[in-house]
């Protein structure tokens, strides 16, 4: 087993591991902490809809299977994981989203016992024709609670103008339709290919021992050859649909999401083109920033505003979302404040202040056990190293950030409201 020790300058570090099958293990210890915490992941999300194994034929997939398999990883023929974890104590959970699906718990006491569950059934998949068909119905009805989801149609509004063929413009659970073409075969299929040890990791936080850790690992994964694996590539215009989209859902202040495509069909993923776009973010409208300022004492926006810079597999984007009783407003002062930033260039003494901000957050989150994994997935994710960005953030300098504002370009943005029904 390969091994490496990271260390950083503010006390933390973890081993990353990789065994012979390819799977890739993250553990960083936190001895005076009393829980611990365990995510065993796969790079898959709702986007694979279309991709070939070992260089055979692409096939492509109903949308909604990767979160379909999510909720039947759990079932076995003696019953489900939840009911071992009730055993134990742990609370467990799972998530699916774009790009990638993740089974985890969190527990205070018999962590080696819920790790060996973890183990278990991620690797011990059972299908059947009749369960799939009963999950058929909860999702289905999942489905339909987050079409009447404000939060969740503000966001897939936007995205289905921005993309014409990216699946990312499809809810992550798919749709009523699609699921319906699921069958136990193409859950194996895509088992067989996605959750296989190289395309997968484990990351383990908190009061545990990494040798212990490694040695359960080592013992229990499933050896099998390591598959390569080709995502279907889809043919994205780099412009947008349509500039606007509304609907009206049961809500009191209408909601919006105003993002911007961005055009190259391979965004660039690296850690630091994503620090100095949050950066960037920051100075335009974050909560020490003027505009900021200015649209919360014209009462355009609240404390439900926020940033986000999207990307993924073949998509990216910006994104500003909130509530507000004037969101065309808003998006005219947003692409005001980018303009003035393009021409007169980045404050400095501002860009100061947000780095200071942004390296405190960072290093705050390694105060928790469940904050800590969730950025060892995004090092698995993207092959990184945690204390990247803490380095980062201390070196990209004003023309590092101003270079980000090539992401955005009027031409391709697109607002999407919510509006109250009555």
């Amino acid at each position: 087993m390969e091994r490496t020790k990271f260390e950083s300058s503010i006390g933390e570090s973890y081993v990353k591991a990789e065994l012979p099958s390819g799977l890739k293990i993250y553990i960083m210890e936190k001895p005076k902490y009393s829980s611990a915490y365990a995510v065993f992941g796969t790079k898959y999300g709702s986007i694979d809809t279309a991709f070939s194994k070992n260089g055979g034929e692409q096939i492509s997939v109903p949308a909604g299977i990767a979160h379909f398999l999510e909720h039947k990883l759990f079932e076995s023929e003696d019953g489900d994981a939840f009911t071992r974890y009730a055993k134990t104590g742990g609370y467990a959970n799972a998530f699916t989203s774009f790009d990638r699906t993740c089974y985890l718990f969190s527990c205070s006491d018999k962590f080696y016992e819920n790790l060996e569950i973890l183990l278990d059934f991620v690797q011990n998949p059972y299908f059947s024709e009749e369960t799939v068909k009963k999950e058929q119905g909860i999702i289905g009805q999942e489905i339909r609670m987050y079409d009447d989801s404000a939060a969740w149609r503000v966001m897939f509004n936007m995205l289905s103008c921005m993309y014409e063929n990216h699946p990312v413009k499809i809810d992550i659970a798919g749709t009523v339709e699609s699921i319906a073409e699921i069958n136990a075969d193409l859950l194996y299929e895509c088992y067989n290919t996605f959750y296989n040890p190289s395309n997968m990791f484990i990351c383990v936080v908190g009061n545990i021992d990494t040798e212990k850790v490694l040695k359960q690992i080592e013992a229990s994964i499933k050896e099998k050859p390591a598959v390569t694996i080709e995502r279907g590539e889809f043919f994205e215009p780099q412009t947008v649909d349509k500039h606007y989209i509304e609907q009206k859902l049961e809500v009191a202040i209408p909601m919006f999401c105003y993002g911007y495509k961005q055009k190259i069909a391979t965004p660039n993923r690296r850690l630091k083109s994503k620090v100095c776009a949050a950066l960037l973010l920051e100075l335009i409208c974050g909560e020490t920033s003027p505009l900021y300022a200015r649209l919360v004492r014209e009462g355009l926006i609240n404390d439900e505003f926020d940033t986000e810079y999207f990307t993924g597999h073949g998509y990216a984007a910006v994104i500003f979302s909130g509530e507000s009783q004037n969101p065309k407003r808003v998006a005219q002062e947003i692409e005001a404040e980018i303009e003035r930033i393009r021409v007169e260039g980045i404050d400095k003494k501002l860009l100061s202040a947000v780095r200071s901000a942004m390296y405190g957050e960072a290093i705050r989150r390694f105060d928790s056990v469940e904050g800590v994994a969730m950025q060892l997935i995004e090092c698995a994710m993207t092959d990184s190293d945690l204390f990247e960005e803490l380095k980062l953030l201390k070196s990209v300098t004003a023309e590092d950030v101003y270079k980000r504002l090539d992401l955005f370009d009027s031409e391709n943005s697109v607002l999407s409201v919510i509006n109250p029904k009555n």
